[in-house]
């Protein structure tokens, strides 16, 4: 059988640029016999046909003269995000991760936003779906080193590392998979990750530290809180059952 580059195999069935094949491969949007097509350069059958999922659009949660709370999907960087927008950017998200992105009109009100930050006085709340089955609940406070290679970062629990904070309730449990509520108390570079990974509860679809593949990373931002104000990005319907 013919082998031949996914992009260019998409690229003709959906009449589209070679770019925006590989573009739509990176985000995780296309699927072949049921499974994510991972690298845009792999081979594949050149008798392969692929199933592209559209890409999600951005939700305005709330706005006002200080703040605008946006429902980022799970396919898009949060520096994509903030293009769209004329404000800047308070955190980031994980591309993989979908839910409550914060970027800034004032920047009076971005200074204070930051101390709270600082302070560790923003509540931040997470959904994940888990591989294993979380019984209890636990608190983790184990220090995470990052390490940067090119554009891509690798994040692992270290005594060399900095202060983490994560802490884990168990929603449901069903077969060997977990939903999770998380809210961490501080915000290193893929600590929820990290922090599963090094518990033996990976999270689902979270192939790099050990998830089991699927569709998209199963970590959702459902709540965030500070000075006063209030946000939830409603769960993904991917969310309502773990089979």
């Amino acid at each position: 059988m013919i082998k031949e580059k996914a992009y260019k195999l998409l690229a003709l069935q959906e009449n589209i640029s070679n770019r925006a094949a590989k573009d739509l491969i990176d985000r995780g949007l296309v699927f072949c016999k049921g499974r994510k097509v991972a690298v845009a350069r792999g081979e594949l059958d050149a008798d392969s046909r692929f199933r592209v999922e559209k890409l999600s659009k951005i939700k305005v949660i709330f706005e006002d003269s200080k703040i605008i709370a946006v429902d980022k999907p799970a396919s898009l960087t949060s520096d994509e995000v903030e293009k769209k927008f004329d404000a800047k950017l308070l955190h980031r998200l994980d591309k993989g991760t979908s839910g409550v992105v914060l970027l800034i009109k004032d920047e009076d009100f971005q200074k204070k936003a930051i101390e709270e930050f600082r302070h560790k006085r923003v509540y931040k709340e997470y959904i994940a779906i888990v591989n294993g089955k979380v019984a209890e609940p636990i608190d983790i406070e184990e220090p995470i080193i990052t390490i940067k290679k090119g554009n891509s970062f690798f994040s692992k629990v270290s005594k060399n590392g900095k202060k983490a904070i994560t802490h884990v309730e168990p929603l449901m449990i069903e077969g060997r998979k977990s939903k999770i509520k998380v809210v961490i108390e501080t915000g290193r570079t893929h600590q929820i990750r990290a922090h599963l990974k090094s518990l033996g509860f990976p999270i689902v679809g979270d192939e790099l530290y050990g998830g089991k593949e699927f569709k998209r990373l199963m970590l959702h931002a459902h709540k965030i809180s500070l000075l006063g104000y209030n946000f939830e990005s409603p769960e993904p319907k991917e969310f309502s059952r773990l089979s």
